[in-house]
């Protein structure tokens, strides 16, 4: 079921900030017991609640507990008590809920634990009844043992055990000659931001000992990020690995409870990059990868030495793409992992593909059985995500046909499917035997109406969204790409498109538009960035504009603009920059403008390190052509951004000053990358949609 709000929302600008684009109240991080019994899951109470509270339900019946609420275990929530460890990790997963935003399990999803407002909480899952354990905090990404005996999580610089009845001791980091760069147990910032791997520390299946990074980050060079709003505030002092410049040292030790340490050892010279770790009863895996991202390893490390065998490797000439739920040990023992091989991303059993060259295998949910549960997609249609199954027996089945964007969480014989469509507003969880989740998000009160199509002769995916109310007139063009490697926004998914209709029901008519670099159309498609972010998709953006243009009559080319955030603020830079003659104003949220000052292991998969492909560093940079602007340019960036820091702006905008060329700078005091803040959220669609009007001589109350 879906909710509406409670209470009147007077725009959709409103309502999107307020519902955290209508994430509020829908079921989150599922997990399914390994005997299929429970299904586990995070929500909040309703479309405007942001503070999410763990819940199980009877996979058999239906029946929903509510677990843990932060509300009633603090008397009150807090999020500004939360460590820093804990921000960090919301801003590289780009959470920008309350509450209970991860939680960990046992082995048997019997036990949860969890940390709020930097407090450690456990929670049992077949009772519902959750209980503080009180130890010495801040507490930041607790794990139970597989057997559910004890707790470990980070606090600080800090690895810690803790046990069940309140009883705590430190397991690594308090050597008092190790030096203040030092940390145990936690995410280094390359692995959170670039590898999805969001965590530092792995329980051994008999729950005696553990896996443990060690991250140095010393070598890394120093930036510093302040808010010029709170002169009196010092900038927070950031280790950020630029490209060509150092990384982390992060290394893998091996921690027994007794305080015993087995060092891991691999070729950290070749391959310096700790991409994954997998510790299970079939045995202990890590992944690494060299700086230049051409190959990875998978490892068998002996727990007793900390040696490693050589069990797979990979190769690319390009880049090998990092896949997520991969690589893992099945039941069987056997190796799963997903390549590129002959021209698609395919699903590979001990090094064999096992899925077709026509379909783009894009990650993979679980591998414990019964068979592996993977998404994919067809490779000329990125638009659908479906779940596929590969049975024991080696057949392969699709679990979803519906045209839409599907996940799924897997245990046992339990399977829950997440089901979105360009049809209806609502997301849905169910599972095949019918039980549903249960959400209270809110329904948008813009109904997406999206034509959706691919053009021209490479099919790229592009939606045309039009004014609900068209008279047939012509109307303003706005482009609203993101066009990067890793996000696809033309989806057959309704609330994907909610922000774009109401552009368009503002007197618009916008143009989405996937293109070369983006996910899911195969290996030659996401490598033609390589060495050049700029030019293909560019091109491919206004091959889209143009063909739209001869579907769409009432498309008014003498008046296009584009907007975007991130890759999509910079490509919308770069619009009004290189092709004048096609685009008449820009809106670029927190671009990257020179691409030296972004991270080293997303630019330096694309452009290769610095010192050695300058001219793919000058070629993709905007800053070589700030004195080209003809056309109107709002730039937009949070000064409390870590990701894509605001030097990026500020440089373009000094750049387009010294050469005499008027633009727009909207500084946003105190905000991240993600922009959480419902105030913000709000009033920058609204603020947009001035400077397109404005930029464009639209002005609606003549209808012109």
């Amino acid at each position: 079921m879906t909710a509406e709000l409670t209470d009147d929302v007077e725009s959709y600008p409103r309502q999107s900030a307020r519902t955290q684009r209508f994430t509020l109240g829908a079921p989150r991080d599922v997990a399914v017991s390994p005997d299929g019994r429970r299904i586990v899951f995070l929500r909040s109470r309703g479309p405007v609640d942001p503070v999410n509270c763990l819940w199980v339900v009877d996979a058999g019946t239906g029946e929903e507990q509510l677990v843990a609420d932060p509300e009633v275990l603090l008397h009150g929530h807090d999020d500004a008590t939360l460590p820093p460890e804990e921000r960090a990790r919301r801003e590289r997963a780009r959470e920008a809920a309350g509450g209970i935003t991860a939680f960990a399990t046992d082995a048997h999803v019997t036990v949860a634990a969890f940390a709020v407002a930097g407090r450690l909480f456990v929670a049992g899952l077949v009772s519902a009844q959750a209980r503080e354990l009180a130890v010495a905090g801040p507490v930041f990404d607790p794990r139970p043992d597989p057997l559910a005996r004890r707790v470990a999580y980070v606090s600080g610089r800090l690895l810690c055990i803790g046990e069940l009845d309140g009883h705590w001791r430190v397991l690594a980091g308090d050597d008092p000659d190790e030096p203040e760069s030092v940390s145990w147990g936690s995410a280094d910032f390359i692995a959170a931001e670039e590898m999805d791997r969001f965590r530092g520390y792995w329980w051994s299946p008999d729950g005696n000992s553990l896996a443990v990074t060690r991250v140095d980050t010393a070598p890394v060079g120093r930036w510093f990020v302040g808010d010029p709003a709170q002169p009196e505030s010092a900038p927070v002092e950031l280790p950020y690995p630029a490209a060509g410049t150092a990384n982390a040292d992060v290394t893998l030790h091996l921690v027994g409870l007794d305080g015993a340490v087995v060092d891991v050892e691999w070729d950290r010279q070749r391959f310096p990059y700790l991409v994954d770790v997998n510790w299970t009863d079939h045995g202990l895996i890590i992944t690494t990868q060299r700086r230049d991202q051409r190959m990875v390893e998978v490892l068998e490390v002996d727990p007793s030495t900390g040696s490693t065998e050589l069990r797979w490797a990979d190769m690319d000439d390009w880049w090998v793409e990092l896949v997520p739920g991969v690589p893992r040990l099945g039941p069987d023992g056997a190796l799963i992992t997903c390549a590129d091989r002959d021209g698609a991303r395919r699903l590979l059993v001990d090094g064999a593909p096992v899925t077709p060259p026509d379909l783009q295998v894009r990650a993979v949910q679980s591998v414990d059985g019964p068979g592996i549960v993977f998404l994919a997609n067809p490779i000329d249609d990125a638009t659908v995500l479906h779940v596929w199954r590969r049975t024991p027996d080696g057949e392969l089945e699709a679990l979803t046909d519906e045209p839409g964007v599907h996940a799924a969480a897997a245990g046992g014989g339990t399977l829950v499917v997440r089901t979105t469509t360009l049809d209806e507003p609502a997301v849905q969880w169910e599972t095949l035997d019918g039980v549903e989740l249960a959400s209270s998000a809110a329904t948008p009160v813009v109904r997406a109406r999206v034509h959706l199509s691919f053009l021209g002769e490479r099919r790229i995916a592009t939606a045309v969204l039009l004014p609900t109310e068209h008279d047939g007139a012509p109307l303003p063009v706005l482009l609203d790409p993101y066009g990067g490697p890793h996000a696809g926004r033309v989806v057959r998914a309704h609330n994907a498109h909610v922000g774009a209709q109401w552009f368009a029901d503002q007197g618009f008519a916008v143009v989405v538009a996937d293109g070369r670099g983006t996910p899911g159309r195969g290996s030659e498609w996401e490598r033609a960035v390589h060495l050049d972010l700029a030019t293909s998709v560019l091109e491919d953006q206004i091959e889209a504009l143009n063909r739209a243009a001869e579907e769409h009559d009432v498309l008014d080319l003498s008046r296009v603009a584009i907007r975007g955030w991130s890759f999509g603020g910079y490509l919308a830079a770069l619009a009004v920059l290189r092709r004048p003659d096609v685009f008449h104003a820009a809106v670029a949220g927190a671009p990257v403008t020179e691409w030296r000052l972004y991270d080293t292991h997303y630019t330096e998969r694309y452009l290769g390190d610095p010192a050695e492909q300058a001219g793919a560093y000058d070629g993709s940079s905007l800053l070589p052509l700030a004195g080209e602007l003809t056309r109107p340019l709002l730039l937009i960036h949070g000064l409390a951004d870590d990701n894509v820091v605001a030097a990026h702006t500020l440089r373009l905008s000094s750049e387009l000053l010294a050469a005499g060329r008027p633009h727009e700078v909207l500084p946003l005091a105190g905000v991240t990358h993600m922009t959480p803040q419902e105030v913000v959220a709000e009033n920058l669609l609204l603020h947009q949609l001035d400077f397109l009007r404005r930029s464009l001589h639209i002005y609606p109350d003549s209808g012109a």
